[in-house]
This record gives C-alpha cells, sequence and structure tokens, in this order.
C-alpha cells in the first residue's frame, strides 16, 4: 500500500512540474516579446502601421499559408537579431501565434521548432523586405489582403 502511495504522489509530481515547465515557457516567451518585439509592435501586436511597423494583431498567422511565409517569420530583422537561441526563437514565435496572430493562424498550423528555426536562420534571403512585397502579395492573390 505505502509503495502505491508514492509511487502516486511521483506521478502528481511530475505531471505539475511538465504542467510549470509548460507555463515557465510561456512567461518565458511573453518575456521575450516584452524585450524583442514590444517595441515596434506594443504590446497587443498592433504595431504602427503610419510608422511603417505593420500589425500583428489577427494578421501574422497568414503568413504561414504561403510555402516561403514560415521561414520568413524566423528570418525578419526583429527575430534574426536578437540575442535569443533557436529554441527560444522558436516558443517565441509560437506565442506570438497563439496571442498575436490568433485568428489568422490556419488549422494546419505546426508549432515552430528549434530545428525549423535553425534551418531558417541558415538561409536567410537578401532582401527581406522585398521578400515581405512577394509574401504579401501570395496572400492577396488568395483573398487574404486584410495582410499588410
Amino acid at each position: 500500500m505505502r509503495l502505491a502511495s508514492i509511487t502516486r504522489s511521483v506521478l502528481l509530481l511530475a505531471g505539475l512540474t511538465g504542467l510549470l515547465s509548460g507555463e515557465a515557457m510561456a512567461d518565458a516567451a511573453k518575456k521575450n516579446y516584452r524585450l524583442y518585439c514590444m517595441g515596434c509592435h506594443q504590446a497587443d501586436g498592433t504595431g504602427s502601421p503610419e510608422n511603417g511597423i505593420p500589425s500583428m494583431r489577427d494578421e501574422v498567422g497568414h503568413f504561414l499559408r504561403v510555402p516561403e511565409g514560415r521561414a520568413y517569420l524566423s528570418q525578419v530583422p526583429g527575430t534574426l537579431n536578437t540575442p535569443l537561441g533557436d529554441g527560444e526563437t522558436a516558443d517565441l514565435l509560437n506565442w506570438v501565434m497563439s496571442n498575436i496572430g490568433r485568428s489568422s493562424i490556419p488549422a494546419d498550423f505546426k508549432p515552430y521548432t528549434a530545428d525549423d528555426v535553425r534551418s531558417y536562420r541558415a538561409s536567410v534571403p537578401q532582401d527581406i523586405p522585398g521578400m515581405r512585397v512577394r509574401l504579401v502579395k501570395q496572400l492577396e492573390s488568395i483573398q487574404l489582403g486584410a495582410v499588410r
């Protein structure tokens, strides 16, 4: 009986640890958004379109609908030039999707992984602004013109 009680306690503790580590990752990603993204994109992701800073709110997930869009979000200078590691950047991008991109995220969204980010960072296009223009045109052609 004592062994069953200890086993139950260990399993409960393991489950709570997993839950807490997931919360800690979300807290770290939120903190990283505040440190590296919020200065331009604002706390709620609305950006400052009149100053050339696009809104991400309910829009950023649209980039996942075009082939190069997923990589692009890892390659924009604001993401690329942070001191964050690949895993931290993946967590940040996933946090942005679920907290800022929300309704724009495709149903088949697969969360970013550290391996994804590492791969995307290894092949950054020379013309990121031009890449954005091309991606927005692709999005507009599939009737997602709300992305700016």
